[in-house]
């Protein structure tokens, strides 16, 4: 198992980010494999993580107040800006994946926990956004490791 490295990120005054941290996980499909993004995909699946796609990160910051989310990178290498002005920017590259908890803005394969479907949020939230975060459950396995996963160490369940 790879060691997850947590991200803690605050409120930048447009993105709200989160109290769970986002969870970088360097290496986890070998970025020899020919197909990470099916590799990714079947992983995630199996984990329970439905509602894949394929595309880069958006370029613009971004976040989702109504589901959690996880990006596998399956090819080549990328500067993410995670969290807004205020957050951090991470190199990703082949084989590794990030989660993200609902709230954290981002700026590229990802999946969306079973029964969690997204949104998109670009500006300053409102009332009704809020709620919604404050309703996203967690999600019951990590999209890498299953049940015996990382999540649960950073992510309690309540």
């Amino acid at each position: 198992m790879s060691d997850a490295q947590p991200y803690y990120l605050k409120d930048d005054g447009v993105i709200p980010n989160s109290a769970l941290p986002l969870l970088l996980y360097p290496q986890v499909i070998d970025a020899a494999h020919a197909d990470r993004a099916s590799t990714f995909e079947q992983r995630f699946a199996q984990k329970g993580w439905t509602h894949t796609w394929r595309n880069g990160i958006y370029s613009f910051p971004h976040y989702h107040s109504t589901a959690h989310e996880v990006l596998g990178i399956a090819c080549g290498s990328a500067r993410v800006r995670l969290g807004g002005n205020g957050g951090v920017v991470l190199n990703v590259k082949a084989g590794d994946a990030l989660l993200l908890p609902a709230r954290i803005g981002h700026q590229n394969l990802g999946a969306y926990p079973k029964g969690q479907d997204w949104d998109l949020c670009r500006q300053a939230r409102g009332q009704r956004e809020l709620y919604q975060i404050a309703r996203v459950p967690l999600p019951s396995r990590d999209p890498i490791y299953g049940v015996c996963g990382e999540l649960n160490e950073h992510w309690p369940h309540a």
